[in-house]
């Protein structure tokens, strides 16, 4: 953990979002920090603003007041920017209770005084990310679901979530909260294709490979997966297998290389959109790539 000065020039984002849902909040924070600190305010309206405003901070630290989504922006940003790495980032979380479920998992006070205070008065804590081989970043999870639908030949099909097609990494990181997935077993032979009932969750079949080792191959159908960083520098990886005659206990391990391939699959990154179809994604782990300040 690292101190973090009080004298330190804030740069105070206030999301869109947090000003509609709930305004008071956003006012009590910006009071407790202008009291504390020297403080320049941005109001931006859409994504865009956002981008241009955290490009102009200068040297001034950067504090979101808003929701996971607007903590999850400006990771990826700030990432893009490649400026993560030297910013203490701070955020006081303000919105829907849903919507606060990471930062609260994370240690940031969802109290907009305590929040507000811990900004000023809090230590740096370096945290664990999630690269991506196409840039995207990931705070919280991946999460790769069973499909939905009529097999193919090839063995893709529709993902069992809400699809919003390819999206950009920034975008994958600006969406409503992360739900948990809740797949229903699908039960077959090993090694045989299952058959599911029209539209309902069919098995996937995916290679896993962790650090250079085989998890789980294509010969076993699996009905997720699941990647979370945090472990000591690297990242939890869960498997839940297909259920043969009785429930099959998940696969896991942790590696600092995580790679997922096979036919045709789609994934959600935190809270983000749904990416993909893909065949082959790889997830790297940044050790202490990002600092989040924390009560002290």
């Amino acid at each position: 953990m690292t101190e973090v000065a009080t004298s330190d020039q804030l740069f105070v984002v206030i999301d869109p979002v947090a000003r509609r849902t709930d305004g008071e909040s956003v006012r009590i924070a910006k009071d407790v920090l202008s009291a504390g600190a020297r403080t320049k305010v941005c109001l931006p309206e859409s994504p865009e603003e956002f981008a241009r405003a955290l490009a102009r901070r200068g040297s001034r630290r950067p504090v979101v007041i808003g929701d996971d989504r607007a903590l999850l922006r400006t990771v990826a940003l700030l990432h893009r920017q490649r400026e993560l790495a030297g910013c203490a980032l701070s955020i006081v979380p303000v919105g829907a209770i849903e919507a606060l479920s990471l930062a609260r998992a994370l240690g940031v006070p969802t109290g907009a005084v305590a929040a507000a205070r811990a900004v000023l008065e809090g230590t740096e804590r370096r945290l664990d990310l999630l690269v991506d081989d196409s840039d995207g970043v990931v705070v919280g999870a991946v999460r790769i679901p069973a499909l939905r639908g009529p097999a193919d030949a090839d063995g893709s099909g529709e993902a069992d979530m809400d699809t919003g097609g390819a999206a950009h990494p920034w975008l994958r990181s600006c969406q409503s909260l992360v739900r948990t997935l809740a797949a229903r077993p699908v039960r077959g032979a090993r090694g045989a294709r299952s058959a599911p009932l029209p539209g309902g969750p069919r098995p996937s079949r995916l290679r896993v490979e962790v650090d250079g080792v085989t998890l789980v191959d294509l010969d076993q159908p699996v009905e997720a997966v699941t990647l979370t960083p945090g472990v000591s520098g690297g990242a939890r990886v869960e498997i839940r297998p297909v259920s043969v005659g009785a429930e099959a206990s998940p696969l896991g391990a942790v590696g600092a290389r995580v790679t997922v391939s096979g036919a045709d699959f789609r994934y959600r990154a935190d809270a983000g959109l749904v990416s993909g179809p893909v065949r082959r994604r790889t997830w790297v782990v940044r050790e202490g790539a990002w600092g989040l300040t924390l009560p002290g």
